[in-house]
């Protein structure tokens, strides 16, 4: 448990200290497109990273049944997330996603950024959102992960 905390909040720190060098402009960026897809990953990461910390509680403390077979999870989960947040990016940008019906003045990127963190911190939900828009826009089946869980749902 010790290790995953440990784990957990040094990535916090990376994922801070990337933000604000990017932020600062201590690491080049092309243009600012690329800074929020940057800054989405990032906050997808930080999504991950309170799902995990949150795990880690829920599973040593309230529920006492914390098991080191879930370490892997504990490792990968934050890493996925920073994915899961950049995509969340790539489908807003592309349109495929729509946050509101209307734009509002001025335009910020809070809702980019939101995103990002929910696409983090419910990765399985968010994957499962990018299947559906896959199969209705492009007719790309789902997973077998995917169908296995809509089939369990049926039952």
């Amino acid at each position: 448990m010790k290790r995953a905390f440990i784990y957990l909040f040094t990535l916090l720190l990376v994922y801070c200290a990337v933000g604000v060098l990017v932020m600062l402009n201590k690491i080049a960026v092309p243009n600012e497109a690329i800074k929020i897809a940057i800054y989405c990953g990032l906050i997808g990461g930080v999504g991950g990273i309170t799902y995990c910390l949150r795990g880690i509680y829920l599973n040593a403390c309230v529920f006492k049944q914390w098991d080191e077979i879930w370490l892997p999870w504990y490792f990968i989960r934050p890493l996925v997330s920073v994915i899961c947040g950049t995509v969340s990016w790539l489908f807003l940008k592309a349109g495929l996603f729509v946050l509101e019906a209307r734009q509002t003045d001025p335009a910020t990127n809070l809702g980019f950024y939101a995103l990002a963190f929910v696409a983090g911190l419910n990765v399985d939900k968010f994957i499962e959102k990018i299947e559906d828009i896959a199969q209705v826009t492009w007719g790309i089946k789902k997973s077998r992960t995917a169908q296995k869980d809509d089939n369990s749902e049926r039952s």
